[in-house]
């Protein structure tokens, strides 16, 4: 299992994305975002993708050339069609879009449908709260159902995620950003790539029997994930569908998709100006006073957000691990690569 350092990787993806032709500050756009996500832990959406993107690209699932598309505007909400591009552009230009009409009118309500890949989508909170801002973000995934229903026996839910973003005026960001399934889809790929059970359940096998064999999820025939906490999260999984999708001009899971090569999400994000509401000013101390309370309860305590910093300072001096599973697909995009 290599161990490579983020600048290697960053140079490395650049060097396959740059093969298939994309534009040179999307190369570099694409290969930061996805080197963050695995510097921040979370290894399902971060380098081990850049395969798959290349795959789509070729199958023509991914445009690298493709750019926002405004669908409407009214002010405080804006609709884009994302044309099958790198979310990883897209999402940071509708992210920049939202912040600028949140400054205006103290909030904003953005839609992006059809948009490749948005990734780790704790990235869209983490630019909202740069600027200062609340955001909530509800996405769904237009792809093969994975995810049961509660009381389900045949999938008909996505991984779904959701995540929110709250600003501190001298620390990190809270950012909470979970997928409603009891673990996300590529965490399993990992996992399966690695020889690693999963967690016990989160699965079960195409017979609906609980299952630890993350091969019973990426081979035929599947097996479906569970959504975490039973209806809670089945629940929180169809609000994702129905305001990342179906408010949004994309499509839910209903339309029962074929297997595909890219990875096509829809997004509604709400951004808005916490200064602007009752608490004032005064919205920070009452903030950082529940944080410290929940620490008060044990050393082990963690804020959102917080794993990924540790993660983050972890990887960045001692490299990050990619499976050998990942490394071999590298090599087999171009066997002569740099590295």
């Amino acid at each position: 299992m290599p161990v490579l350092s983020a600048q290697t990787l960053r140079h490395l993806l650049q060097h396959h994305l740059l093969r298939v032709n994309t534009p040179v500050d999307t190369a570099r756009l694409v290969a930061n975002n996805l080197v963050e996500a695995s510097l921040k832990g979370h290894d399902s959406h971060g380098v081990t993708l850049l395969p798959r993107y290349i795959n789509a690209i070729q199958a023509g699932d991914l445009n690298p050339y493709a750019e926002l598309r405004l669908v409407r505007d009214e002010g405080p909400l804006v609709s884009f069609h994302g044309q099958c591009g790198f979310g990883q552009l897209l999402g940071q230009q509708a992210m920049s879009v939202g912040i600028s009409r949140a400054r205006d009118y103290g909030v904003a309500i953005i839609g992006i449908h059809e948009a490749h890949h948005l990734g780790r989508i704790g990235a869209w909170a983490e630019q909202a709260a740069e600027a200062g801002l609340v955001s909530l973000h509800f996405a769904n995934v237009s792809a093969p159902s994975a995810v049961l229903p509660f009381g389900g026996k045949q999938p008909r839910l996505g991984t779904n995620p959701l995540c929110v973003g709250i600003p501190r005026a001298s620390h990190n960001p809270v950012i909470l950003d979970f997928a409603t399934s009891a673990i996300a889809g590529n965490k399993a790929r990992i996992a399966w790539n690695e020889g690693r059970p999963l967690p016990e359940g989160c699965a079960v096998d195409h017979l609906g029997n609980p299952t630890t064999d993350a091969g019973s999820l990426m081979q035929e025939p599947r097996g479906s994930l569970l959504a975490f906490g039973g209806h809670k999260g089945a629940g929180l999984s169809l609000i994702c569908t129905l305001l990342g999708a179906a408010l949004t001009g994309g499509q839910t899971e209903s339309h029962r998709f074929p297997p595909r090569p890219g990875i096509i999400n829809n997004m509604l994000s709400i951004l808005f100006d916490p200064l602007r509401l009752g608490a004032g000013d005064a919205w920070q101390q009452e903030m950082e006073a529940q944080l410290a309370w929940l620490r008060s309860s044990s050393d082990e305590v963690q804020i959102p957000g917080e794993p990924e910093a540790r993660h983050y300072a972890q990887r960045s001096e001692n490299g990050i691990h990619v499976d050998e599973v990942s490394w071999q697909q590298f090599l087999e995009l171009d066997p002569n690569q740099p590295f």
